[in-house]
Formats: C-alpha cells, sequence, structure tokens
C-alpha cells in the first residue's frame, strides 16, 4: 500500500510540475505578444474572450491570463469589463486544455522528448530554448498520466476503493469539496481535471463522482486568482471576484442540479471520460455565455461588495541602510542592495499608471508618481553616502567594486525615475490643455511598448534579487530587442506624418519623446544584468570591432 501511494504521489507530483513547466516555457518566451494579443480585444467583449480563451490553452492555466488582466487593469491600459471577459475566455481554454492533453499517442512522448532536449541544450536563442522548455513539458505530462493509469491499475479489483466511492456517490458535497480543495492546493485547474478524468478512465471512479469533483474544480480554480490578488488594487480585485462569483455560483447551482446533470450526460458520449470532458467544457462554455453580455452589472455589483478600504494610519518605512551593519562589509552591502532593490519598485509603481495618464489626467495619481520620485532621490542620496562610507571604513578590493556596482544602478534606477517623473508626466500633462490625442495606431503602439518595458523592469528586479545568469543573459537580450522596436516604431510614426495624418501631426513630439523615455527606463534597469553577466564572463569588455590588421 505504501508503495502504491508513492507511485501515484509521484506521478500526481510529475503532472503539477509538468503544468508549471510549460507555462513557464511560455510566460519566458512569449509573454509580450501573448499581453499584445490580449489588448487586441479592448471594447469588444467577445473578441476579449476569444483572446483570453487562446492564451489559456498556450499557458495552460486561466489563472495566469488572470493575472496578466489584471496587471493590464493597474497600468490603466485596459478597463475592468473587458479583463472579466478575458478571464471568462481563459476559463473555456483551460477546459479545452484539457480536452488536447488526453489524446493518447505512445509514439508522441519520444518524440516530443527527442525535440525538445534538442531545442533546449544546443539552442541560443531565448525563444528556442524556451520551446523546448515547452514541448519537453508537454512530453513529461504524457508521461505522468501515463505512469497514474500504470499504478491505479491494481485497484480496479480493490474493495476498498470502491467502498469509498460507493460513499462518494451519495455525498456529492464531499467530493465537490475534495475536488475544490484539491484544484487550490496544487494551484492548478488542468492539473486536478487531469487527474479526475484519469481515475475516469481506469474505471476507479464512477461518473457521478467525477462530475461532482469536476464541479469542484472549478470552485477552486477560481479561489486561485482570488488568493494571489490580494493585495492587488482594488479594481484589480473586483473582476477576479466577479470571476469568483461567476464560474464558483455557476458550479454550485450546477451542484445542485447534479442529478438533471448526470442523468444526460451519456447524450454526448457513453464513455465516462468523454462525459466529464463534456461537462467540465460545456459548463464554462455556458458561463462565458450568459456571463459576457452582463460584464458591467456584474462588475457594478462587486463594487458595492468590496468597498475601497479606508487609508490606513501609514507607518513610515525605515531604510534598510543600517550603519550598525558598515563594521561588517558582506552586511552592509546587503543593506545596499536592499535600498536599491526598494528604489527600483518605487520606480515600477511610478512607471505602471504614468500611461494612463496620456488619456485622461488624473491629478492626485500625478502627485503620487512626484512624491515618489522625491522619495527615490532621497533614497540614491543615502545610499551613494552610505556605499561612500562603507568603502572608507573597509579595505576589501571586492567590498570597493561591489559598492561602485550598487552605485551606478542606484544612478540608473534614479535615471529612470527622472524619465518617468520629469519627462512623461509633463508630456502627459500636455496633452489635456493642448486638446492633443493620439492616432489609434499610435496609441497602440505606445501601449504595447510600455508594456513590454513594465514587462522587462519586472524582469529587472527579480534579477536583482535572485542573481540568475540566465534571467540576467535574457534581460539583455530583451534591451536589443527593445532598442530595434523603438527603431521601428519611430520610423511607423514617421510613415504616418508623411500620409499627413492629423492626430500624427498634433502629437509628433510627445509620441517620440515618450518612446525615447521609455527605452531609457528600459536601458536604466536592463542595466542590472551587466554585473552579474561580467563575472560569468558572458560580457563583451567592448562592442566595438576590431581595427584591421597590417
Amino acid at each position: 500500500m505504501v508503495l502504491f501511494l508513492l507511485h501515484v504521489a509521484g506521478a500526481a507530483a510529475l503532472l503539477i510540475w509538468s503544468v508549471r513547466l510549460v507555462r513557464t516555457g511560455v510566460e519566458r518566451a512569449f509573454s509580450v505578444p501573448l499581453r499584445r494579443w490580449l489588448r487586441l480585444g479592448a471594447g469588444r467583449p467577445a473578441l476579449a474572450a476569444i483572446a483570453g480563451a487562446g492564451v489559456a490553452v498556450l499557458m495552460q492555466s486561466a489563472t495566469a491570463v488572470a493575472m496578466l488582466a489584471t496587471s493590464f487593469i493597474a497600468a490603466g491600459t485596459m478597463t475592468a469589463s473587458v479583463a472579466l471577459a478575458i478571464v471568462l475566455g481563459a476559463d473555456v481554454g483551460s477546459a479545452l486544455v484539457v480536452q488536447l492533453l488526453l489524446l493518447r499517442a505512445d509514439w508522441l512522448v519520444p518524440l516530443l522528448l527527442l525535440a525538445g532536449v534538442t531545442l533546449f541544450l544546443r539552442s541560443e536563442a531565448k525563444v528556442l530554448r524556451q520551446s523546448g522548455r515547452i514541448i519537453i513539458g508537454l512530453a513529461l505530462i504524457f508521461v505522468s498520466l501515463g505512469m497514474i493509469r500504470d499504478a491505479t491499475e491494481p485497484l480496479r479489483e480493490s474493495a476498498a476503493l470502491a467502498a469509498a466511492m460507493g460513499y462518494l456517490g451519495g455525498d456529492a458535497v464531499s467530493a465537490f469539496l475534495i475536488g475544490a480543495v484539491f484544484a487550490w492546493a496544487v494551484q492548478s485547474s488542468v492539473a486536478a481535471v487531469l487527474l479526475a478524468v484519469t481515475f475516469v478512465a481506469e474505471g476507479l471512479m464512477p461518473v457521478p463522482v467525477a462530475a461532482a469533483m469536476v464541479l469542484g474544480v472549478n470552485l477552486g480554480g477560481s479561489f486561485i486568482a482570488w488568493f494571489l490578488t490580494l493585495s492587488a488594487e482594488i479594481e484589480a480585485r473586483r473582476v477576479v471576484l466577479a470571476n469568483l462569483m461567476l464560474r464558483g455560483g455557476g458550479a454550485v447551482l450546477a451542484l445542485l442540479a447534479l442529478g438533471t446533470v448526470v442523468r444526460y450526460l451519456p447524450l454526448v458520449g457513453a464513455g465516462g471520460v468523454r462525459q466529464i470532458l463534456t461537462l467540465h467544457l460545456g459548463f464554462n462554455l455556458i458561463v462565458a455565455l450568459v456571463a459576457l453580455p452582463f460584464c458591467g452589472p456584474v462588475l457594478r455589483a462587486t463594487a458595492r461588495i468590496l468597498r475601497a478600504p479606508e487609508v490606513p494610519a501609514d507607518l513610515a518605512r525605515l531604510s534598510a541602510l543600517e550603519p550598525s551593519a558598515l563594521p561588517f562589509p558582506d552586511r552592509a552591502l546587503a543593506c545596499a542592495a536592499r535600498e536599491v532593490l526598494h528604489m527600483g519598485e518605487e520606480v515600477e509603481a511610478m512607471l505602471r499608471p504614468v500611461l494612463r495618464l496620456y488619456a485622461s489626467w488624473d491629478a492626485p495619481t500625478a502627485e503620487a508618481i512626484r512624491r515618489k520620485e522625491s522619495a527615490v532621490d532621497r533614497m540614491h542620496f543615502e545610499t551613494k553616502l552610505y556605499l561612500a562610507r562603507l568603502t572608507r571604513e573597509s579595505e576589501g578590493v571586492e567590498v570597493a567594486r561591489r559598492s561602485v556596482e550598487l552605485a551606478d544602478l542606484a544612478a540608473n534606477i534614479e535615471a529612470a525615475g527622472d524619465a518617468v517623473s520629469r519627462v512623461m508626466l509633463g508630456l502627459a500633462a500636455r496633452m489635456g490643455p493642448e486638446n492633443l490625442r493620439f492616432s489609434e495606431t499610435g496609441w497602440q503602439e505606445l501601449t504595447d511598448f510600455h508594456d513590454r518595458v513594465l514587462a522587462n523592469a519586472q524582469a529587472a528586479l527579480n534579477v536583482l534579487m535572485t542573481l540568475n545568469p540566465d534571467a540576467a543573459r535574457a534581460l539583455v537580450e530583451e534591451k536589443e530587442r527593445v532598442r530595434v522596436v523603438e527603431h521601428d516604431l519611430q520610423r511607423s510614426h514617421l510613415e504616418r506624418l508623411r500620409q499627413g495624418l492629423v492626430e500624427s501631426i498634433e502629437t509628433s513630439n510627445v509620441h517620440q519623446e515618450t518612446l525615447r523615455a521609455l527605452k531609457q527606463v528600459n536601458t536604466a534597469f536592463t542595466m542590472v544584468a551587466y554585473p552579474i553577466l561580467s563575472e560569468t564572463g558572458d560580457l563583451l569588455a567592448s562592442r566595438l570591432a576590431r581595427p584591421p590588421q597590417g
């Protein structure tokens, strides 16, 4: 019995990890195109839902799509109703993933492993390496499902299992709760449904029990994003709450009608697997179709439930620059690194909402950005003094080198804050008084570029925390892509000027200066990676070509 439990637990762990492996690969390789795809549905709920479904299929996670949608709300580049439509579509896409992953083709696993490992080990390009990761993850999903089938085969004749399933068959609520808790515990509704359907395929779980459990998975899956956004902005949390009410509430209603639902399941297919898969997909599709026309009213209802909290008493943040740590260089350097990291977080917080001020000026938001910029300037000044004092009191060459690196990083991040607060905020302030409006294409280009730079800023802060050479290398590669994209966008803008578009002519200076400011912010954050790559030997001493010999 212990050996059986070990095999099942190991197979389930491999399944959960494999799904996460695919999602991680997609996020690392295709996050920018996927984010752009999601924004295509702005103003068109049906198209937004389709985009959400497509991205969920690629990422194998409705939760990941929900987190992307909430980040767009925080940046002001997407309305809450469009974000809710995307999340509803993502639930349907997540259900489609299960259908695709249950295809049984024994010859496919070695082919996927061979292709995936070859791409991952032999490719230098980031996209190809991550594509290899994705393919390996898909192969391991099929392997884990086969392991589950093999491990559970002896249970078909188990009297204890038959008794447990008999009990759950008469207690649908317990089966429902088991499914909900399991989905929340493994942080993946895809993995939870795959496991339940595999048990049905092996004859270990009756269809009524699996139906109740899969409905519970839908409730548990909708809770995942809720817990992950507890500290997010109120508007983003309302979107997640709305999805929880629609998907989770729909699951509870379907549970109440489970007897009727199970009675009609044979109409969709003779096999139990087909019935459960159709139930899971059909449930999410019905919820999306019914809810899409009512996204606005549902969000207004959540606004009455989830009110903006009163501003609590503000506890001033203490600086990480502890004077008592100066006699201990390693500890003092860690304190300085923490302060630089916090500077980066403050600049990221400034960058996130600034673009929406171009479309609709908001004085409190602008003032908040200015206050943060002042705080960043103060932290920069104090960090320089702290590091200067550290180098005076310490004699080690390594301490001096690391102090210079941190001082340079602080200067770069402070420059990024200036670009946001002084340049971009100043440009945004001109839009209203001068009655300026970007062309539709120009505004789309700016929002895409802003989103790319924001994603890179977040990646840079992760690099600063982890000091991961692979992540640092990917960040520098992305810097070059940003340079190329910015150049292409400048040319695209000049082409619109050549065509005589009035909006482009009126906003020409604002458009071009905003692109340059965002590029400057991206460059400043990317500098986080250079000290790491210098230590690993991945950084060239100069980009200049060698002079000809002789």
